[in-house]
C-alpha cells in the first residue's frame, strides 16, 4: 500500500476518533501573544504532572512555542467554537477576536474556556512533521462550563447523560 493511501486511512481514521478541542497559548520573544488551536492533547504524568500536545513544523508561530519557556493549554467550551476556528485559521489576528489577559505566568489567558492548565516546558521532541511540546502544569483553573468535543469535522457538546453530578 502506497505511504499516500496511507496518510488517506490515517486522516479518516483519526478524524472519526471524537477528541477535545483545546487553543495553545505563549508570547513571542517581544512579548506578544501567539495561539494556536490544538486536538493533540494528552495527558501523561501525575507526579509530576505532565501533559504534552504537537504542534506542525511549519507552523508560523512555532518558534514562540519551542524557544518559549511556558504555554497554556484552554480546553476550550462547547460555546466556543468560533474561538477554535479563529485561532486554526491563517491570516487572522486571533487575540482581536476574543477577550483575553496576561497571567500571573505572563501568558496569555482566553476568557470562557472550560479550563486553563498553565505549564512550564519540561522537554520538547521532534516527531515526524510535527514536535511535540510535553509541559509541567503549575496552574490549573476550571469553570463550571461544558467542554467541546470535535468529531468527523463538527463541534458538539457532552450529551447530558453523560454527566455525573457529586
Amino acid at each position: 500500500m502506497s505511504n499516500e493511501k496511507y496518510q488517506t486511512l490515517f486522516k479518516e481514521v483519526m478524524g472519526n476518533y471524537p477528541t477535545g478541542v483545546t487553543v495553545v497559548t505563549t508570547t513571542d520573544k517581544d512579548g506578544n501573544p501567539a495561539g494556536l488551536t490544538v486536538n493533540s492533547f494528552a495527558s501523561v504524568s501525575l507526579e509530576p504532572l505532565l501533559l504534552l500536545w504537537s504542534i506542525d513544523n511549519k507552523a508560523t508561530n512555532l518558534n514562540s512555542f519551542i524557544n518559549g519557556e511556558k504555554f497554556a493549554v484552554h480546553i476550550l467550551a462547547s460555546s466556543q467554537q468560533d474561538l477554535c476556528k479563529n485561532f486554526s485559521s491563517k491570516n487572522v489576528d486571533r487575540f482581536s477576536t476574543c477577550e483575553w489577559k496576561l497571567s500571573e505566568q505572563n501568558l496569555p489567558i482566553i476568557d470562557g474556556a472550560f479550563a486553563v492548565l498553565q505549564c512550564k516546558t519540561f522537554k520538547t521532541i521532534e516527531a515526524g512533521d510535527h514536535t511535540i511540546l510535553i509541559g509541567e502544569v503549575i496552574d490549573i483553573q476550571i469553570e463550571k462550563r461544558e467542554p467541546m468535543l470535535y468529531h468527523r469535522r463538527h463541534f458538539a457538546s457532552i450529551p447530558p447523560e453523560f454527566y455525573v453530578t457529586n
